[in-house]
């Protein structure tokens, strides 16, 4: 009998793997005094072998956060670092009657929104950098990229 539960444990973790849909996902966590209009998050991605169907980028923010919006420009690159893409966008974190967006709980919150980026085979790193005009950007503890395979 004990057999049997073994071999059903191992075949759900098979199953459970096999079903994951991500390529990548790292978040780089935010220093308590900001995020530096100056200081650029890199994600290497050059040992990634998929191209991905889906691309997210996450942010987990407080609900103190001092705006209902926040700017970030991203940067895809190759190897030599020059930039294959160059896009700003726009993600809201409240809406209109100030309510948080996103998942959280307590004071702390993750928005996930969709961008569409050009990955290809040059590929090698996304970086990303504030734009809100502010030197040090507070309310957000990290931020993420997730590349998912559909």
């Amino acid at each position: 009998m004990n057999k049997w539960i073994g071999l059903l444990v191992a075949f759900s973790f098979v199953l459970v793997s096999c079903s994951d849909d991500r390529i990548y996902e790292t978040y780089e966590t935010i220093a308590p005094n900001g995020w530096g209009m100056q200081d650029s998050l890199i994600y290497d991605i050059s040992s990634i072998s998929e191209k991905p169907d889906q691309s997210l980028i996450g942010i987990r923010f407080k609900d103190e956060y001092p705006f209902s919006n926040c700017y970030i420009r991203v940067l895809v690159r190759d190897s030599l670092k020059n930039i294959l893409q160059d896009e700003l966008i726009d993600i809201t974190f409240f809406d209109a009657k100030g309510e948080p967006l996103g998942e959280g709980f307590g004071s702390t919150y993750t928005k996930f929104d969709t961008v569409s980026l050009s990955i290809s085979d040059q590929t090698k790193s996304i970086v990303l950098l504030q734009y809100m005009r502010e030197q040090q950007l507070k309310g957000l503890e990290a931020v993420g990229i997730k590349l998912l395979k559909e």
